[in-house]
């Protein structure tokens, strides 16, 4: 395990502050801003992070133009609990408000306004079941309600271009027909507080990102405990700096052989007692109709489509989302 895995949690950040770490080249160029724990128990992208910073404060690595923003743990109180969240999950219903509630309302009146004031956004994340790398994609450029969008071949030519060869779409389309799923069968009177039957509550950093006029990618890097991961991001950050043309490096191709997907449902949790049949991992295959996992009462749970899990979550809270099914995408990644 590397010594930055290692770094002791609560004594490094404080939860009353964020250290952000900001370099800006004399030359104009794009302004860049790498995220890490926003989950707080998701920590390769803080160790990625700080290699970095210690390359750009040491001059081993230096900006030749634009500037570049890192936030190593994004949410201190979590990253202290080591858990997910601190008092709420961090990357849903991310937005600044005036009358904030609890620890991530405060974090996101700071961290939106950093985020509306760059151009592009890596947040680099991992997940819980063993798996492999992958990066998550936004729309197709549109002038949709749900998220407009106008950088799609800026978006798709980076996530190519991260050291991955898995990509994924589709996320908030699938969130808010899942919205929509758990505002049918809730009843209004229980639907106060509950915040994943709010429709906004699938905005996270990415997205919050894309509404302000940027683009963005999430990195999922690995599992959270695996010890390739920190290098994982620290090779996305280094190829992103290089792809924007931040520092004086050859850009990097993209991946050869890439596997490109699109979420298509997600299912919820309904019961403490709803279980999987099996520990899934993301992207375990599956056929239509194969056993994915039983309800409390009983009912069995099938896949609806031959595809693939992902984000398979056992410890998922009743009434949010459990795992979700993926396809094969019919988009083009080649045209970049």
């Amino acid at each position: 395990m590397s010594d930055f895995l290692k770094q002791p949690v609560a004594q490094v950040y404080p939860t009353s502050q964020l250290r952000i770490h900001q370099f800006a080249a004399l030359a104009p160029g794009p302004r860049l801003i790498v995220l890490g724990a926003v989950h707080g128990n998701e920590v390769a992208g803080s160790r990625g992070i700080e290699r970095v910073v210690a390359e750009l404060d040491s001059g081993a690595l230096q900006l030749a133009r634009g500037s570049v923003t890192f936030v190593p743990v994004s949410n201190p109180l979590a990253y202290q609990k080591v858990q997910r969240n601190g008092d709420r999950n961090l990357n849903r219903n991310l937005r600044p408000t005036d009358s904030p509630q609890d620890y991530e309302d405060r974090l996101a009146n700071v961290l939106c306004p950093f985020l509306a004031g760059h151009e592009v956004l890596l947040d680099l994340h991992s997940f819980q079941a063993p798996s492999q790398a992958f990066a998550m994609l936004g729309p197709q450029d549109n002038n949709g309600d749900l998220e407009p969008f106008a950088h799609a071949a800026q978006e798709q030519a980076l996530a190519v271009r991260l050291g991955v060869n898995r990509v994924v779409e589709g996320w908030l389309s699938t969130y808010a027909v899942g919205v929509q799923q758990r505002l049918a069968r809730t009843p209004v009177q229980d639907r106060a507080g509950l915040l994943s039957t709010d429709p906004s509550y699938g905005v996270g950093t990415t997205e919050y990102m894309r509404s302000q006029g940027g683009y963005a990618i999430t990195l999922e890097c690995g599992q959270h405990e695996d010890p390739a991961a920190p290098g994982v991001a620290y090779r996305a950050i280094r190829n992103t700096l290089a792809h924007l043309g931040l520092v004086d490096e050859p850009a990097p191709p993209p991946c050869p052989n890439l596997e490109f997907l699109r979420l298509t449902q997600v299912v919820d949790r309904h019961h403490v007692d709803d279980s999987f049949v099996r520990a899934w991992s993301s992207f375990d295959p599956l056929r239509s109709g194969d056993l994915v996992a039983t309800r409390h009462d009983g009912t069995p749970v099938l896949a609806a489509t031959d595809g693939y899990i992902v984000f398979p979550n056992a410890k998922a809270t009743p009434g949010n989302e459990w795992f979700y099914l993926a396809q094969a995408s019919v988009r083009d990644l080649t045209a970049v």
